[in-house]
């Protein structure tokens, strides 16, 4: 996979009807190769801190597991209002997101926006 580490965030777009985010980026030696990252089949994600100029330092894939369990008081919080999904127990949504092979993305900065991306695929491309 291309390496994005270092890449200025341009823009990013949420896709709500077609489940998809895409960032759009410039990498290379002088940051003037675009680079598009795509996140497929998009379940929830939160961003924080975007600013101009946001500096990328990585996206790292971890087990869906320590998406329900770093996010406990959110999904607790946001549970009524049927976010991510509608589910009884964090078990249930658990149970749901590990059969449909979902990711827990996470995005990391070193400077700007960073955040996560439940999703069940990224890409990165020119």
């Amino acid at each position: 996979m291309q390496n994005i580490h270092d890449n200025e965030i341009i823009s990013y777009k949420v896709d709500l009807q077609k489940s998809k985010i895409t960032f759009q980026t410039l990498g290379g030696k002088d940051n003037s190769v675009p680079v598009m990252i795509e996140f497929i089949d998009v379940l929830a994600h939160m961003f924080e801190t975007q600013l101009q100029g946001s500096i990328l330092l990585d996206i790292s894939q971890f087990e869906i597991s320590r998406f329900v369990k770093s996010n406990k008081e959110l999904l607790e919080h946001q549970k009524d209002s049927a976010w991510p999904m509608y589910y009884e127990k964090r078990e249930d949504l658990l149970e749901y997101l590990l059969h449909e092979n979902y990711n827990y993305y996470a995005i990391s900065a070193s400077y700007g926006l960073n955040g996560w991306v439940v999703a069940k695929e990224y890409n990165i491309y020119n």
